[in-house]
């Protein structure tokens, strides 16, 4: 197994155990830019899909901050986390190797966003919950968007 090929699934299954949406809005807003992933990745190519993760990106970096926002590791959380993980660990995986790259996301952002929880709950307890979510979404569209720039490449015509 060539563990460095998988390391852009890895690292986007990570980006999702923080914020499931990022995951598919990064890649969906790559498509729309013109780029093109390893894998396949047919379903943001359709309008609808594109545009609807890149409002549930942004959506879900708004209502995080919410007082009534659920942990990231109830279960519609983490089902949210592991479908996301599994589309953009697969679309990010060299050809031929989508279901490895969607198995090693998924295996990175499940018990990730255990520990992710863990920090931004110490977060919350010393500088606030909206303050500390505005620094963890910094950081993880950030780490979201490195990933999918450096692991696609513009798309051939």
């Amino acid at each position: 197994m060539n563990t460095p090929s998988l390391l852009p699934s890895a690292l986007i299954g990570a980006v999702a155990s923080a914020r499931s949406m990022t995951p598919m809005a990064t890649l969906a807003t790559a498509r729309a830019a013109g780029r093109g992933t390893t894998g396949e990745l047919m379903l943001l190519d359709r309008p609808l899909f594109k545009y609807g993760a890149m409002a549930m990106g942004v959506g879900e970096l708004l209502g995080d901050k919410m007082k009534t926002a659920p942990d990231r590791t109830v279960f519609l959380g983490l089902l949210a986390r592991v479908m996301s993980a599994a589309i953009a660990g697969a679309a990010l995986a060299p050809a031929g190797r989508e279901k490895a790259g969607a198995a090693v996301a998924v295996a990175t952002a499940v018990p990730l966003a255990y520990l992710t929880l863990a920090g931004r709950k110490q977060a919350m307890a010393r500088i606030g919950q909206t303050r500390s979510g505005l620094i963890e979404d910094a950081l993880v569209v950030a780490a979201g968007a490195a990933v999918v720039a450096l692991a696609t490449r513009p798309a051939r015509d």
